[in-house]
Parts: structure tokens; C-alpha cells; sequence
């Protein structure tokens, strides 16, 4: 019986096994070939004789090239947009990595300016790869979206009453209805997981198996992405100022009042120890207390800064946007804005500094529409907010008891709350990822407690942390050596730290009225969902940023 049943079964065998003759199965083509091998025309990337960008870019040896892909990756054959990419080769051919495509966060912030500093930070490592700045689909030299808005930004303070949300509903719903007029028919396609798939066609059309990547802030989530939709076709992956996945959502801000109330008490201990420069108070309380009676002062009526007026729920964006960076530069020109606007509370006519300038101009006119446009399409096409205002007014109000300051603008709500459903599922981040992460511990934006529970949740990952600065992106930004030097070491040789690494912030300058106006640093456009002044032409700018988170 046992030799029959063997018989039985290799006869079995051998009737479903394919004849010698048969030819081997094809493979099925690929729906994406057509933009997988498209041939990419590099150019000058300065597009005319007031291009400070593409100057900037030219001096340094870059190129640049428009990449076609899909609108929407579901119909390949149908409607193409361009994004923006540019390029400065490795120089090192014989060590060569690769390429290391770069997004500086935002959503919605310009990149394809970023090569220059970023090879700089690089060192003698740079010279082994390509880098790569993206300008991300509908952003900056990208085909563009615009849903003219009245601002930059749709981020408000919610004010200290009813009245006031009320007023801030209205405003959220007029800017989504903007959105529906005049992109509605592109709205469905502006994503991260898009944004990703078109980094995929990039890879492709350089003619790479795999590619390296840096991402700050809103940046680290797209990594995050990126590699999980892809798996394989990354190599070494710098994830700087760490977006927690799990937390990943409209409302990302909330949560932040903490830190960001810890980055205004070490700004204003900044600041009173230069009063005689600022006359914002002598003690840290006092400078407090000023920042207080601005906010009051708003509340009862606008303050006239120049051309613009700026209500209660606009001072407190002010505050919020002036206290990412952790350096002379930042503080001073924050320490100048609010002493405009304290002296515009006490009745006096103002011109604007230049800082606070840029940031009213981009909050209250439309002058950088395009920006709010692709932040919120994004952050609202991913995962769907709550639609009930009622939410956003109990949390408003619940904030409102432990920080009257920032609470109302963490919680307050965005057209997000009125925003058709996202196209797609949200990804579900992969928990193996080899990343290196940089946070600092301060960070205003993107929380250190973010950062942290990220490398908890992915061990073969390490962190890199930059102890005691309230600092908003770190590598190639801040100027610590220990964390520039484990970030080149990585990138150099692909092997993470054997350990978590931990550097201490530079010494702070703690000396009355020293100049503010030493070298600024460039930075980078922030994460996820709230805006502070622009930077200025298209790559990073040197003094403010525009952050959604």
C-alpha cells in the first residue's frame, strides 16, 4: 500500500509539472516603465537674472531637470505633472555611493535648493555622492498649486473666546471651499505617499537600484513612508528632527505646548540679559510678562505694525513662529519683532523690523498662498481630521487652562476639519527600519518625546541626541561637531552607531547686549503644520521658517 500510494503521488507530480517544451512564464510589464525610463534633460537651473537659487546652485556645480510622473499613479497613462529636482554630482567617482535625495519638511517646503549647504555639512563625505534637492510635487519649481488664499498659512491663535473660534471656523471653512474652487481636481492626489512614489520614479529615472536619503522634520515622516512602501531601495537613511508615525496627523501640534513654552523661557532669559538693547525686561519674568501684555493688548484691539493689523489671533503665531531656532541670530530677531509689537500696544507708530516684517506679510496677505495651499492639501489628504468643531472647542478650552498662550493654537482647528475624505488608507509605518535619527531635546517642532518613542518602537535604528538646545533641526544646521561627525560617519560607511550617541549643545552666550546679529545659520522649512516667516528665495532660508509642526 505504501509503494502504491508513492506511486500514486509521483505520478501526480509529474502530470502538473509544466512539458520540457513550455516556455517560462513572462513577466508582467511594468505600468510605470514609461516614466521608470524616461531620459531626464539636465539644464542651468538659473531660470533668469534675479534667480538667487539657481545662481547659488550654478556656483556650485549643480544641474537641474524636470522629471515627469503620473498625477495619479492608479491610471499611469492618464495626466502627467513635473516635479523639480537638482543635482551635484560626486566628484569621488572611484568611492561614488550614490545618489542622497534630500526634502527639508514643510509640507510644502522647497528643496531643490538645498545641495549646496547640505554637501558643505557633508565634508569629504560629500564628494562620494550625488545630492539631490526635490522640490515635492505641486511645490516650488514643480508644477504648482495654488488655491489663492489670503495667507501663507492657515494656522491661527483660536483667541480667548467663542467669538473668536467662531470667527476661526469661518476663516478654516473659506479656505477649504478656496482649495475645492481652485484645485479641487488635483486635491485627491496631493499625499505623502505620493510624494513617495514620485521619489521612486526619481530613482528610477537617475538609472539607481537604491537610493541614500536626509529628511528634516516633515521630511522624516515622507522617509518614513518611503521606506515602507519601498523596501530595498534604500541605503542609508538620516531621519532629523523625528515625526512619531504614530502621532502623524492634522493635528500634530498638539502636544508641543510644552516644549515650545520651554524654547520662550530660555529666549527670554536671552533677552533680559540684553534689556538695554531690547527694553523687553530684566528678568525672565518680566520679559514674560511683556510678551503677556502684548498678547492683551491685541486681544482688546489690533496692533497697527506698518501696513498690517495683527489680532489676537495672530500675535500668538508670532510667538510660536520665533522660537525654532536656539541661537543669537533667531533670538534677536524675535527679540526685535516683539519689541515692535510692544511698542505698537503702547500706541506708537511701527515699522516692522525686517523678521517681523516677513512674517506678517507672509501670514496676512497672500503673498505666499502657494505655500498653505500644498502644506494643508497634503497634511489633510493623508489622514482625515475631525469634522466636528466642537472637538477642537472642548480641547481649545481644556489647553487654554495649562498654557492660555499656545493651547488655543495647537488645538485649534483647520480646513482639515472640512476637507473631503483622504483618497487613500494611511501607511502603517514598518517597525525595522535602520535609520539614523537626530533629535535635539528641546526641539519645539518636532518633540524629543516624538523622537524617542520612534527609536523604542524600530531597534535596529540608533539616535543621535542634542542635549539642552531648544533647536528645530540639527545636522548641517546648528553647529554641533559630535552630531555633524556621527551623521558624516554614517554616511561614509553605512554602519550605524554601535550605541545611541548623545552631544551637548554648544556654550550659550550668556553675556548682556552682545551684537544678535552674528552668522545666521541656514534652516530648514520645518514638518507637518505651522507656518512661521518664509524663507527667503527657494531654498532654506537664514532667519525664520515655515513649519507646519
Amino acid at each position: 500500500m505504501r509503494k502504491a500510494a508513492l506511486g500514486l503521488a509521483a505520478t501526480a507530480l509529474a502530470l502538473t509539472a509544466l512539458p520540457a517544451t513550455a516556455l517560462p512564464a513572462q513577466a508582467a510589464p511594468d505600468p510605470l516603465a514609461r516614466y521608470h525610463h524616461q531620459s531626464l534633460d539636465w539644464k542651468s537651473c538659473v531660470l533668469g537674472p534675479d534667480d538667487a537659487t539657481g545662481k547659488e546652485l550654478e556656483q556650485a556645480g549643480a544641474r537641474c531637470a524636470d522629471v515627469t510622473v503620473p498625477l495619479d499613479y492608479s491610471d499611469p497613462g492618464g495626466r502627467t505633472i513635473t516635479v523639480a529636482i537638482s543635482r551635484i554630482r560626486a566628484t569621488d567617482t572611484a568611492h561614488r555611493v550614490g545618489p542622497l535625495l534630500l526634502n527639508g519638511g514643510g509640507p510644502g517646503g522647497r528643496t531643490i535648493g538645498d545641495p549646496p549647504w547640505v554637501r558643505q555639512a557633508m565634508q569629504d563625505v560629500g564628494a562620494r555622492y550625488d545630492v539631490v534637492g526635490v522640490d515635492p510635487r505641486f511645490v516650488g519649481r514643480s508644477t504648482p498649486l495654488d488655491c489663492h488664499w489670503p495667507t501663507g498659512s492657515a494656522f491661527r491663535s483660536a483667541g480667548v473666546d467663542r467669538a473668536g473660534f467662531d470667527r476661526m471656523t469661518t476663516f478654516s471653512q473659506d479656505l477649504a471651499q478656496r482649495c475645492r474652487q481652485h484645485a479641487g481636481d488635483v486635491l485627491p492626489y496631493v499625499t505623502t505617499r505620493n510624494t513617495a512614489r514620485d521619489l521612486d520614479v526619481i530613482r528610477a529615472a537617475l538609472g539607481e537600484r537604491r537610493i541614500s536619503y536626509l529628511g528634516y522634520s516633515y521630511g522624516s515622516y515622507l522617509g518614513e513612508v518611503y521606506t515602507t512602501m519601498f523596501p530595498g531601495h534604500t541605503d542609508r537613511v538620516v531621519l532629523d528632527g523625528v515625526i512619531d508615525p504614530d502621532r502623524y496627523s492634522p493635528r500634530l501640534l498638539r502636544g508641543t505646548e510644552k516644549a515650545n513654552r520651554h524654547a520662550l523661557e530660555g529666549w527670554a532669559s536671552w533677552a533680559a540679559a540684553r534689556d538695554t538693547t531690547y527694553g523687553l525686561g530684566r528678568t525672565r519674568g518680566a520679559v514674560l510678562a511683556t510678551v503677556d501684555h502684548v498678547r492683551a493688548a491685541a486681544t482688546r484691539a489690533p496692533l497697527r505694525l506698518g501696513t498690517h493689523r495683527v489680532d489676537e489671533h495672530t500675535v500668538p503665531l508670532v510667538v510660536f513662529n520665533g522660537l525654532s531656532q536656539d541661537n543669537d541670530a533667531a533670538y534677536g530677531d524675535f527679540a526685535q519683532g516683539v519689541r515692535d509689537m510692544l511698542r505698537a500696544a503702547d500706541g506708537h507708530r511701527v515699522t516692522p523690523s525686517p523678521w517681523l516684517a516677513e512674517a506678517l506679510t507672509f501670514m496676512l496677505t497672500g503673498a505666499d498662498s502657494h505655500y498653505g495651499s500644498v502644506q494643508m492639501a497634503i497634511v489633510c489628504g493623508d489622514i482625515a481630521a475631525p469634522r466636528d468643531p466642537e472637538v477642537y472647542w472642548r480641547d481649545i478650552q481644556h489647553a487654554r487652562v495649562r498654557d492660555a498662550l499656545f493651547g488655543p493654537v495647537t488645538n485649534n482647528l483647520t480646513p482639515c476639519a472640512f476637507w473631503n475624505p483622504p483618497s487613500e488608507r494611511p501607511t502603517t509605518i514598518r517597525r525595522d527600519l535602520p535609520a539614523l535619527l537626530v533629535n535635539a531635546t528641546g526641539d519645539p517642532r518636532t518633540t524629543y518625546e516624538g523622537a524617542t518613542a520612534v527609536r523604542r518602537t524600530w531597534p535596529s535604528s540608533r539616535l543621535v541626541t542634542l542635549r539642552g538646545a531648544d533647536q528645530h533641526a540639527v545636522y548641517g544646521v546648528y553647529g554641533a561637531p559630535c552630531v555633524d561627525a556621527t551623521v558624516n560617519a554614517y554616511l561614509a560607511t553605512g554602519r550605524l552607531p554601535a550605541k545611541d550617541v548623545t552631544c551637548g549643545a554648544r556654550p550659550v552666550n550668556a553675556g548682556p547686549d552682545r551684537d544678535p546679529t552674528g552668522e545666521r545659520r541656514r534652516i530648514v522649512d520645518g514638518h507637518p503644520a505651522t507656518p512661521v516667516a518664509r524663507p527667503r528665495g527657494e531654498s532654506t532660508g537664514t532667519s525664520g521658517q515655515r513649519v507646519l509642526r
